[in-house]
């Protein structure tokens, strides 16, 4: 049995969670397909895939199975690379992630410098307000904004973002009342779910912590439209510091309470760990840890 081929129609077959698609996937006969499965399942002594008439799901060791299949064939890859000369040069397609308003705001001019630095190189970016796991879901590189549970990345620690309490100052003109943090209780809330997605906000450091209880008057699922409503002087939001900081430095938002905000958030660019990354991965990362540690919003310190 050639075990890297049997895991490469075994891999197909889980994310297509169809036989028969992964057969066009791979330009085999359904046949073939179900032939090769079977005999890696007699291989192994354990059931992969779970079949019906519908559907094909991968059963418990299946899908414990595929994270370690999918790892093996990223590493033959890389092998197969190295010794054509791949990680030499900078060639290639990258996909990368971000979150949202992060991405656009301060990934992509690093994207567009790395994409004019090297010509053979394309780039796929994919802004997203979720975790991502860049092993199942093909990802190269990433920005993630949090703690690092996750030790299989190489990380790189570019800065750090603070949850920012703000508002116009004609809002502000308009409630003189608005002093302490329990004031907010009686303020016209805007949340912004992907910040702020209950009806409390948590405020304070380790040693003093609180929470304020609101009623949102407007709820939004994205960050710009939170930032747009909060611009127009309807009320009072809660948003990342990066995302806020034109704003916060030409006076049209105002922070409020900022001895009162949590502790920093870190931002790190993570990739996943490989005897030797490419030299495409390697290129980017080195251009977005120079412009983002670069990047003032971004509060990044030895």
């Amino acid at each position: 049995m050639d075990r890297l081929y049997s895991m490469g129609v075994f891999v197909a077959v889980a994310e297509e969670e169809s036989f028969a698609a992964a057969a066009r996937r791979l330009a085999m006969s359904p046949p073939a397909v179900t032939r090769t499965i079977a005999a890696l399942e007699a291989h192994l002594g354990v059931k992969l895939l779970s079949r019906t008439t519908r559907f094909v799901r991968t059963t418990d060791a299946g899908q414990r199975y595929l994270e370690s299949a999918r790892r093996i064939l990223a590493e033959a890859d890389e092998a197969d690379e190295a010794a054509a000369g791949v990680h030499a040069t900078v060639r290639g397609q990258l996909v990368v992630t971000a979150p949202v308003l992060f991405g656009s705001m301060h990934v992509m001019p690093g994207i567009v410098e790395f994409l004019a630095r090297y010509p053979e190189v394309s780039v796929s970016a994919a802004y997203v307000d979720r975790v991502v796991n860049l092993l199942e879901e093909g990802i190269d590189v990433g920005v993630r904004i949090g703690e690092l549970p996750d030790s299989t990345m190489r990380a790189v620690p570019v800065g750090s973002v603070r949850r920012v309490i703000c508002a116009a100052p004609d809002y502000l003109a308009r409630h003189p009342e608005l002093r302490e943090p329990s004031d907010l209780a009686g303020q016209t809330i805007i949340s912004a779910s992907a910040v702020s997605p209950g009806t409390e906000w948590r405020l304070g450091d380790g040693k003093r912590q609180f929470s304020v209880k609101l009623r949102p008057r407007l709820t939004v699922s994205n960050n710009a439209a939170a930032i747009e409503a909060a611009l127009m002087g309807f009320g009072v939001t809660r948003l990342m510091s990066y995302q806020v900081a034109g704003h916060l430095a030409t006076g049209k938002l105002i922070s409020l309470f900022a001895a009162d905000e949590p502790p920093a958030l870190p931002v790190h660019i993570i990739h996943l760990e490989g005897r030797q990354a490419s030299a495409k991965v390697r290129a980017l990362v080195d251009v977005l840890v120079e412009r983002l540690r670069g990047n003032a919003a971004l509060d990044y310190r030895e």
